[in-house]
């Protein structure tokens, strides 16, 4: 299956450890075509590239992709955007966020498309995961 990983760049690296986790986790069955979000240097990555070729490239993988899993916990402009191009498109959305550092907004949880999936520790993605993606517990 190939995944767009969507979680937040610009709005904020504080959880950019969890997101290499979830990455290479989802990687040992899974292409996840957003691979770089993971990075801890994402912001440096990023320098040189024009806007534009960032936009075309995210937009090429999203079309490209299965399904949409984005880490939500830090709100971002960014993921927001490709969740909802993501839904326009017709691709599953999966949204991961911890219950106890934030609050989804409305535009999320009120939409009937978006699978919802609070957490309160980081071990209970995990089994979440292997039943989105069909892996075998």
């Amino acid at each position: 299956m190939k995944i767009y990983f969507a979680g937040s760049i610009r709005g904020g690296r504080i959880d950019a450890a969890l997101y290499q986790r979830l990455i290479a986790y989802m990687q040992r069955t899974d292409t996840v075509l957003t691979e770089h979000i993971g990075s801890p240097d994402l912001n440096l990555m990023e320098q040189g590239k024009r806007d534009v070729e960032i936009y075309d490239q995210d937009t090429a993988w999203l079309r490209e992709s299965d399904i949409l899993i984005g880490e939500c916990t830090c709100p971002s402009l960014g993921v927001g955007y490709e969740l909802a191009y993501a839904e326009k498109i017709g691709k599953p959305c999966h949204i991961f966020y911890d219950r106890t550092k934030t609050q989804l907004s409305a535009m999320l949880t009120g939409d009937p498309y978006f699978s919802i999936h609070p957490y309160e520790k980081e071990e209970d993605i995990y089994p979440v995961l292997d039943q989105i993606l069909g892996h075998q517990a």
